[in-house]
């Protein structure tokens, strides 16, 4: 089992007409990348605040490497919250030295790592252009140099790619995992469930104040299955309803003169050897792949599933 950075334990926030968090109970994988997931109004952001100690949970633990989550972890964390937080009249550089240095860089080391990484992400020019100049990319550029500028052990992103181009989520998706790949732990909650399958080892799926599903992706993928193939092959004309079994589900055909496709759900009982054994009289076989959930019809699956339970 993987060591975890952080555990939350029966974890609930209430307010006076409203439980955001109710018994929400997970961990956090060292050098994961863990999706926080779920509707707007499911807790993510509450837990984030939480961890961050910005808000104060009512019952529950919260540790970190097995000690009681305390303010001296503050400065291991780097969180870039959904709201934007810059100064709209001051200048980029000397606001992002600022904020470095409340991180507890000094004013040397923070200009030092500030050019690397505004060089990086090529806004060296707007050094000392006012934020309120600056396009909403080009200020959660700056946001999240600000967030990791300190090398934080946990980076906690809230809906980190909003106001970017297809090219910058894809220069930020790079760096996020250039991160982890240097030892840096990472929270990211996101709508985007593209973003989701594309970096995220684990999830945790929040709906209603509660946890409903958690674990690594790609084994909740496997839960998911659902005993369907996608098989690429040529040399029958017609459907491939003709040959198999009214047994084998046939969900969708693209037929092409070369190269057809088709998607298959097979009964219960039967494996992808009985499929092969069926075709092979009959076509060439040149793909064969098993067709898992993505992670969007298991987020809308689970949702759905509980939003119908009894209150």
């Amino acid at each position: 089992m993987q060591e975890e950075i952080l555990t939350a334990t029966n974890v609930t926030k209430r307010y006076a007409n409203h439980t955001a968090l109710k018994s929400v109970t997970l961990g956090v994988p060292k050098q994961s990348i863990y999706g926080l997931l779920g509707p707007n109004g499911a807790g993510k952001t509450t837990f984030i605040r939480i961890v961050n100690q910005i808000l104060a949970m009512d019952e529950g633990t919260i540790t970190w490497n097995g000690e009681k989550l305390s303010l001296d972890h503050i400065f291991r964390i780097g969180y870039l919250p959904e709201e934007r937080g810059l100064y709209k009249k001051m200048k980029v550089g000397e606001q992002a030295l600022y904020l470095s240095q409340l991180k507890g860089l000094s004013r040397s080391e923070a200009n030092q790592r500030l050019k690397r990484w505004f060089e990086r992400f090529d806004i060296m020019s707007w050094w000392n252009r006012k934020v309120e100049e600056l396009s909403k990319g080009m200020q959660q550029k700056v946001q999240f140099v600000v967030t990791v500028i300190h090398e934080p052990e946990l980076l906690i992103f809230d809906e980190p790619f909003s106001g970017f181009d297809p090219i910058n989520v894809n220069i930020l998706k790079e760096e996020i995992l250039r991160l982890r790949g240097q030892g840096a732990t990472i929270i990211f909650s996101t709508h985007n469930m593209a973003s989701v399958e594309e970096l995220c080892d684990h999830i945790a799926l929040l709906n209603r104040s509660e946890k409903i599903l958690e674990g690594r992706m790609a084994d909740i993928k496997k839960t998911f299955r659902t005993n369907s193939y996608v098989i690429q092959y040529d040399g029958v004309k017609g459907s491939l309803r003709s040959i198999l079994h009214p047994s084998y589900e046939v969900l969708e055909e693209v037929m092409e003169e070369n190269l057809s496709t088709a998607r298959i759900r097979l009964p219960q009982g039967t494996g992808p050897n009985d499929l092969i054994a069926h075709l092979l009289p009959h076509v060439t076989i040149h793909g064969f792949s098993e067709l898992l959930p993505t992670m969007n019809e298991i987020f809308i699956s689970k949702v759905n599933e509980y939003s119908a339970l009894p209150r």
